[in-house]
């Protein structure tokens, strides 16, 4: 079943494991091709604008990021 995620985060979330040296960073953004795990995906969501949403489509290689006027879900 697909579903459609809306993410607010910009960067990732950093956690520090007990038994882990050096931190480890979670994707936040939804655009880690490593999830759950940050690879610096998020860098591109930097030139944002504020109040605008965006959708990521990886399957469109010349505008993989648009903006749009709203989301619109099936029932």
């Amino acid at each position: 079943m697909a579903r459609e995620v809306t993410h607010d985060a910009t960067g990732p979330t950093p956690i520090d494991p007990d038994d882990h040296d050096g931190d480890i960073y979670v994707c936040s953004c939804g655009l880690s091709d490593d999830e759950p795990f940050c690879d610096g995906s998020h860098a591109v969501t930097a030139d944002e604008e504020d109040g605008v949403t965006y959708k990521y489509e990886n399957d469109d290689d010349e505008e993989p990021r648009h903006a749009v006027d709203s989301l619109e879900y099936d029932e």
